[in-house]
């Protein structure tokens, strides 16, 4: 069985850069962490396939130094990695990402099943996965909290939803979105380090992709954002004197002030 795992690099402090012409995250791979979400479905990907055999493959997109965190899940157990890293894909909304990483999982097709985290960490949107199911005209089953059995032809898993949980089963080829919880990541060994310390990310361009550029980056982003900004957590102290009266007096025009 070969199985796609889609990887998002996210932030891993509270500092956020914003281009104040574009209204995006401005990206700094040193400060980036793979998407916990991710490393669950991960974890999954290398659970089937250690018991139906085949591989697992990592896709991601990103500036050029996410490789330095798709290489280490070489290390973790994935056969390979792919990094779409172009100019044209900077600036994408989940549209034009799903886009691109369709025309990625096309080059790496036969694939029986593509896996994602439920969302990343730092947009919440949870879109991925199944505007990509919908781009590849693949059948999506989002939250699963358990993969229960998987063959070569169909997968049983217990789905998390509104009014609680179901049990679904889904023909394969498909996209699945899982929860953090459904694996506990593992970690590199020194023995995986050294058995696949040759390993290397693939980089693939638009161009190597066969992606319209068109559809890539903000050309292909029907998501304006129209303003952004990062709030204040500047602090500042007051210090009220007086008798009890003066001292409630003072902190009640305060915050009439600030709008309490």
């Amino acid at each position: 069985m070969n199985i796609v795992v889609c990887i998002k690099a996210v932030p891993s402090t509270n500092t956020v850069k914003l281009d104040p012409v574009t209204h995006t995250i401005m990206r700094d791979g040193r400060q980036s962490v793979v998407n916990p979400f991710d490393l669950a479905a991960l974890e999954e990907a290398l659970c089937i396939r250690d018991q139906l055999g085949g591989t697992v493959s990592v896709l991601s997109m990103g500036i050029p130094d996410t490789a330095r965190l798709t290489d280490d899940l070489i290390c973790r157990g994935a056969d390979r990695a792919v990094l779409l890293s172009d100019r044209a894909f900077a600036g994408a909304d989940t549209l034009a990402t799903s886009y691109a990483l369709s025309k990625a999982v096309e080059r790496l097709q036969p694939v029986s099943l593509i896996i994602c985290g439920k969302m990343a960490v730092d947009g919440d949107t949870a879109q991925i996965g199944p505007e990509l199911a919908g781009a590849m005209g693949f059948p999506c089953v989002t939250d699963i909290l358990k993969v229960e059995s998987v063959t070569e032809e169909e997968l049983t898993a217990l789905q998390n939803t509104d009014g609680g949980r179901q049990r679904i089963r889904v023909k394969l080829p498909a996209v699945i979105t899982v929860a953090k919880d459904i694996r506990i990541p593992r970690m590199p060994s020194i023995a995986s380090i050294r058995a696949h310390e040759a390993g290397e990310t693939l980089v693939w361009t638009a161009a190597d992709a066969e992606a319209d550029i068109t559809r890539t980056g903000l050309n292909g982003s029907p998501t304006q954002v129209v303003s952004t900004y990062v709030p204040d957590r500047g602090k500042q102290t007051v210090e009220i004197t007086g008798s009890t009266e003066e001292k409630a007096e003072a902190l009640l025009s305060l915050l009439k002030k600030e709008g309490v």
